[in-house]
């Protein structure tokens, strides 16, 4: 029978499993702190920043939330994140992304100070997840990694398509694979819009991470008997709803899960879990800004 990976209970267990680091850290007086800064007015942007803070409120974590007119200059984003990487009650600084396109997302990744950087994507981070020696995991890829060693998934030696070569999710996760140790080891293709004949490269592996944002687009077709399908992906299709839309990923479902031996659904997987190594990136940020020893779960 496929094993479906339920992202929310992995994703509680994680949460949970904080409890006693943050109890750890407030009680050497530190209470770790997130910020997050929105300048948009996309409705989607708006909710994901208000579940980060709901998730923060509800694992004791301090959140500080930072509105900014998205026709306000770009130095006014950039002179808040620096006053953001001097406050010591936060440990954490997030911008919600996009930001408007006057506004340089490169310069805002590198204004963040890489040690409250819980993304992972300030370019001193970026270079440290190549080198082995990552300060912070970006949260989907390790949260891919924390729902593959939930399922019991080896990755030692397996052969891994990652479909999907962002910055975000794609390039890191590769590197993630390739590292020596657990979760890593493996050996990794990263497949994109030029590959060829992708179907010739997901129908070999053991692993098949969808992160390309493509709705529905890998099918149980082009696995392999007995894979493990990881789908990143979560899409609005239009549909007869109150909504008008239905939320679905990058794989079919209904035709993928007979293949798989394992598989994540989306909504419903990779998503909680993107959430919970958030807040498993600030308590690591505090625990090391402090110089106070915590047990991460």
């Amino acid at each position: 029978m496929t094993h479906v990976v339920d992202g929310n209970a992995v994703a509680e267990d994680v949460r949970d499993g904080l409890s006693d680091a943050i109890g750890t850290l407030k009680a050497e007086g530190v209470k770790p702190g997130l910020a997050t800064v929105l300048m948009s007015d996309d409705d989607a942007s708006a909710t994901y920043v208000s579940m980060k803070q709901r998730d923060c409120e509800e694992v004791g974590i301090e959140g500080i939330h930072v509105e900014i007119d998205p026709d306000a200059p770009a130095e006014e984003l950039y002179e808040t994140i620096d006053d953001l990487n001097t406050d010591p009650n936060v440990h954490g600084i997030l911008v919600q992304l996009p930001v408007p396109d006057h506004v340089d997302d490169r310069e805002v990744l590198r204004r963040i100070d890489p040690t409250k950087d819980v993304d992972g994507f300030h370019p001193e981070n970026v270079g440290r997840l190549v080198a082995g020696n990552a300060r912070f995991k970006p949260c989907t890829p390790h949260g891919v990694q924390k729902l593959l060693a939930s399922a019991d998934v080896e990755t030692d030696g397996k052969d891994v398509v990652v479909v999907g070569r962002s910055d975000i999710v794609g390039k890191p996760l590769a590197n993630l694979f390739v590292q020596r140790g657990e979760g890593g080891d493996a050996t990794v293709t990263v497949c994109h819009s030029h590959t060829a004949d992708l179907e010739s490269h997901t129908s070999r592996a053991d692993i098949v991470v969808a992160a390309a944002g493509v709705p529905e687009f890998i099918d149980g077709t082009m696995l392999k008997e007995g894979a493990t399908v990881v789908d990143v992906g979560t899409n609005r299709v239009d549909a007869d709803t109150e909504k008008g839309y239905r939320l679905t990923g990058d794989v079919d479902f209904e035709s993928a899960k007979p293949v798989a031996d394992v598989i994540t659904p989306s909504p419903g997987g990779v998503g909680p879990m993107t959430r919970a190594m958030l807040l498993y990136n600030t308590v690591k940020a505090a625990s090391d800004l402090a110089d106070v020893d915590v047990s991460l779960p």
